[in-house]
């Protein structure tokens, strides 16, 4: 138990460390990703108000034939170009990508991938 919470601690003290540098506002909100064992959470959000203005999962999507990722990376991919087109819909292109204390590789780059495809500037 105590090597697991080690691990938890360091993904906190990582995700501090991010988001001391990290701020979104309305005009270019905060694409903030959380990963579970299963699926992937994304939001935008806007830290000035507090709010969230879009979010996605992975949860009930599949991934489509022209995908370049497998597994849980395409599906991460296709949350990441739901999410791109729900923000582009809101009139939302410029976003800073908050990775969450994730290194930058697997799921989390196939979710910055599938935002960019969308349309989303970072």
């Amino acid at each position: 138990m105590n090597r697991i919470k080690a691990k938890r601690q360091k993904l906190a003290k990582r995700h501090a460390r991010v988001r001391s540098r990290i701020s979104g506002t309305a005009e270019k909100p905060r694409l903030s990703v959380r990963k579970s064992l299963k699926y992937v959470f994304l939001q935008l959000i806007d830290d000035e108000r507090g709010l969230t203005i879009v979010s996605s999962s992975s949860k009930g999507l599949k991934a489509e034939k022209d995908n370049p990722y497998k597994g849980k990376s395409a599906v991460s991919y296709e949350a990441g170009k739901e999410l791109g087109k729900k923000a582009v819909e809101k009139k939302i292109k410029k976003i800073c990508f908050d990775r969450g204390g994730y290194a930058f590789q697997g799921r989390v780059k196939a979710v910055a991938e599938g935002a960019r495809v969308a349309g989303l500037e970072f």
